[in-house]
Order: C-alpha cells, then structure tokens, then sequence
C-alpha cells in the first residue's frame, strides 16, 4: 500500500499504471467515505484518545473490542451535551424524530 497526501500524482495515469503493476494499492479514500470526513476523523481521535491510549496495553481484542461498545453507548446515550440542552444525543435525536413525525400527521 502507498500512502500520499493525495498529490497530483494520484491524477497521473503513468503513475497510477505503475502502483497497478507493481501490486500496489494507492491509500486513497473516495468521497464520502470516513477517512475523508472531518466528523468521523475527530470521534475516532477522540475514542483512541479517550479509550486505546489511556486503556492500553490491551491484551485481548474482545477486550478492546467492549471497551468499544461501552465507549460508544456512552458517547451516544451518556454523555451530556451541552449545545442540545445538557441531554445526550440519542434522546436529541429521538425528541427531533418525534417532533418531525408529530409534524408529518399534522400535515
């Protein structure tokens, strides 16, 4: 695999034909995909931060792999977020679905 900063090279079809030759696979997410998405890359720094680093050294991956669930339940149905009113997300979510399905029938 050949990791770049997405140059211009990436463009270049001689270049391209020689990663395929060699085997190589170039380190490139397509659009839309996590590995692009600026969101996504600041909650993963935040779960290695927060859960791998601080946790390690993990001796099973069942156990990072609980760490995980417990990470996220927290982060989802836990965590109180100040900019939605001190409630975790999840129960923002479900109070906005609920007004937008109240709405919906009102329609």
């Amino acid at each position: 695999m050949h990791h770049s900063d997405r140059g211009g090279q990436y463009l270049a079809l001689r270049y391209t034909e020689r990663l395929a030759e060699a085997s190589i696979e170039p380190s490139v997410g397509s659009v839309g995909d996590s590995y692009d998405n600026a969101l996504a890359e600041t909650i993963n720094g935040l779960f290695k931060t927060e859960v791998i680093h601080r946790r390690s050294p993990w001796r099973t991956l069942e156990a990072v792999e609980f760490a995980t669930l417990e990470w996220v339940d927290w982060f989802n149905n836990r965590r109180l977020l100040e900019p939605i009113g001190n409630v975790p997300p999840a129960e923002a979510d479900a109070r906005y679905y609920a007004q937008a399905e109240v709405q919906a029938l009102a329609a």
